[in-house]
């Protein structure tokens, strides 16, 4: 399998169906697939060879449906950046990845100068934005338009399709090595769930970058699906959208969910009958935002995946008919759902031994969606992966039906908004300020956004220095959905007889009186 393959398809049985819809742009699956070959052979003019590794910093759009594609028709490897990163962050992946090319649009232009001299191995960059093309870049429609079409390369299981950036345990972003075979098997997966049928139309809400919004489209490529974009989750866009596109299928997360059912544009007088699926992610849904949910798009089939990038990106589904009055009485809501098709889950002790059902251990999981592992990072690859099963590092127990409820994280991590934020990359931010003597990051319980960051910070003697400075500070090196939303100063932090900062003692008083200690 080949991630290009649904495509060859897709021109094969329905060339004249509409592939995209962006802004007031529409082109057929035939007009997309010329596209793509003529910005492959593009990219190869501009010296991208077989494994190169091509970046893309762009709001959603047609034209990264387009990058999604062409680059692997190429030869090449994606490695699609997050614009919710930091300037420094976003260069340390193009480092980090020897990134050769990047696709930059009108809103990250002003940071080209920056990565062009910090980012060692970038040798060209395209602006695939509307405005004119800056000086010293390439233009898109240009290279599209003067290209000749490159015969598809037709990528195999094993090879490698992209390198997806995640945070990291040791203070530094891992690059998450993908192989077709990993995406292809996923999509299937959830194409397998009920996920899409043919003649649908799927809305990119969520942001194109990450592997969510990737992974979730895959099936709607293999039936060959409309895909319409809009360039960032907005909550009144989404419901036009709706409206306007006739979208059948949704990928948002429970924070998405309660923007948009509890905007003022849903009391508007509206057809939304297209909608049949909304699927999501990250946390689990409220009933009370369910129920208005329900109520907002009755009829529509919600389900919930969980999983990671490392996973391609889904390990579990729990499907529709746990989300319905009668299926909310069986008491699988709050739960992350079975292991999906393709896949096994186990919850297991300390020695990697399954442990027995109601019993809370970590989560592994096997399957071909499990990645090939970090990008150059053997010792992390290898805690990770023992004998085939990914360790995810959440704590969870599975009932006797195989549903697995999430109840902690092993690793020290904090999911808020469905963005995951590693404690260690937002300590080591905080203790790079002048004021700052020690401090410990955990995840509190938010009803907007699931979790949010809460720092615990210990000053050097004699200094004090306001919350809005640190956070500040963050925000210069971190993205900011990774910076504290708050911030409590203590003269000591709570430590083991090992010296180790005891976090289950500070996320106590947030979380106590609650079944779970995550969102």
């Amino acid at each position: 399998m080949y991630l290009t393959q649904a495509l060859h398809r897709a021109v094969q049985q329905h060339p004249h169906r509409i592939a995209s819809r962006c802004g007031d742009r529409s082109q057929s699956f035939e007009a997309f697939a010329r596209r793509v070959a003529r910005l492959a052979g593009a990219l190869q003019a501009l010296g991208m060879q077989t494994g190169d590794r091509v970046a893309m910093l762009s709001l959603n759009s047609d034209r990264y449906l387009e990058y999604q594609m062409a680059v692997p028709w190429g030869g090449g490897v994606l490695n699609p950046c997050n614009i919710r990163w930091s300037a420094a962050e976003i260069v340390y992946s193009l480092n980090d990845s020897g990134s050769t090319v990047l696709l930059v649009d009108e809103t990250f232009r002003p940071l080209v100068a920056q990565f062009r001299d910090q980012a060692r191995t970038l040798r060209e960059v395209i602006y695939c934005g509307d405005g004119a093309v800056p000086e010293g870049m390439h233009g898109y429609e240009a290279l599209i338009a003067s290209a000749t079409p490159a015969e598809d390369v037709r990528r195999r299981d094993d090879d490698l399709a992209g390198i997806f950036y995640t945070g990291g345990t040791t203070g530094f972003p891992k690059g998450v090595m993908l192989s077709h075979g990993n995406l292809c098997s996923s999509g299937l997966a959830i194409r397998a769930e009920g996920f899409a049928s043919q003649g649908g139309v799927y809305l990119h809400a969520a942001p194109m970058f990450h592997l969510a919004d990737m992974g979730v489209a895959m099936p709607h490529w293999f039936e060959g699906n409309t895909h319409t974009i809009l360039p960032a989750f907005n909550p009144e866009a989404v419901l036009d959208a709706i409206e306007r596109d006739r979208v059948s299928h949704v990928l948002l997360v429970p924070t998405m969910i309660q923007m948009v059912v509890d905007h003022p544009a849903m009391q508007k007088p509206r057809d939304l009958g297209s909608l049949t699926h909304i699927f999501y992610g990250a946390s689990p849904l409220s009933e009370a935002v369910l129920e208005r949910a329900l109520a907002a798009f009755p009829g529509v089939a919600f389900a919930q995946a969980y999983g990671m990038t490392e996973l391609s990106p889904v390990a579990t589904v729990l499907p529709p008919a746990y989300h319905t009055a009668e299926g909310r009485k069986l008491g699988k809501l709050r739960s992350a759902g079975r292991a999906t098709f393709c896949t096994e889950v186990r919850i297991v002790d300390e020695q990697g031994v399954e442990v027995p059902r109601g019993t809370v251990g970590e989560v592994i999981v096997r399957g071909p969606n499990v990645m090939q592992g970090y990008w150059n990072q053997p010792e992390q690859t290898a805690a990770a992966l023992r004998d085939g099963w990914m360790h995810t590092g959440d704590g969870a127990r599975m009932d006797d039906d195989g549903f697995i409820y999430v109840v902690d994280r092993i690793k020290d991590m904090v999911i808020t908004g469905g963005e995951n934020v590693y404690s260690v990359e937002v300590e080591n931010a905080l203790a790079q300020h002048a004021a700052v003597a020690a401090c410990a990051v955990i995840g509190i319980p938010s009803d907007e956004w699931g979790e949010t960051v809460h720092a615990v910070v210990v000053c050097k003697a004699g200094v004090e220095i306001a919350q809005s400075e640190l956070i500040e500070h963050c925000k210069t090196l971190i993205a900011g959905y990774k910076a504290p939303r708050s911030i409590e100063f203590r003269t000591a932090l709570p430590l083991s007889g090992a010296g180790k900062v005891l976090k289950t003692e500070l996320r106590k008083p947030f979380w106590e009186g609650r079944q779970r200690h995550v969102a």
